[in-house]
């Protein structure tokens, strides 16, 4: 084990859970690792447990599903108060994502979709009323995502 308690099993458990958590079952991966189906579950579990594993999240087409236009938001707020804001920032009609930037400025960053420019505007308006600045605004053409290649990559055989 590792000095964090996670062994080259837990990071082959995640990262078949982060290349498809929904397909992927305890008997997939028992298929690819040394173990049986019901230590990946109990792995599992302990995962969750430690909060290694905090949820299972889908990754969403917005476009797909009528939101055509995603944005970036950057945007400093005081640092004694960056994190009551963040979560402030986050409970606003359409924003899907904020993170706190370990920096003084341009220190919130938020990811919100909108399927018109009214909707556009009108978050730009919300994150106005908030006690913020906004410092850049971007719209986003294309996220790619990939599993972490040092949780397990090498334990799990090439598909």
């Amino acid at each position: 084990m590792s000095a964090d308690g996670l062994d080259e099993i837990d990071y082959g458990i995640l990262h078949l859970l982060q290349q498809n958590a929904r397909a992927t079952t305890p008997v997939d991966m028992a298929d690819q690792l040394p173990v049986t189906d019901t230590t990946i579950r109990n792995r599992i579990e302990r995962l969750e447990e430690k909060g290694v594993i905090e949820g299972y999240v889908p990754i969403i087409d917005y476009e797909a599903a009528g939101f055509p236009m995603r944005l970036q938001f950057s945007c400093t707020a005081a640092t004694n108060k960056r994190e009551e804001i963040a979560e402030r920032v986050l409970e606003l009609p359409n924003v899907v994502k904020v993170d706190e930037m370990l920096s003084a400025r341009e220190n919130i960053r938020a990811l919100a979709v909108a399927s018109t420019t009214e909707e556009v505007n009108d978050i730009a308006a919300r994150l106005d009323e908030l006690p913020l600045t906004i410092e850049r605004e971007s719209l986003l053409r294309k996220e790619r995502i990939r599993p972490f290649n040092h949780f397990g990559e090498h334990v799990v055989p090439n598909e």
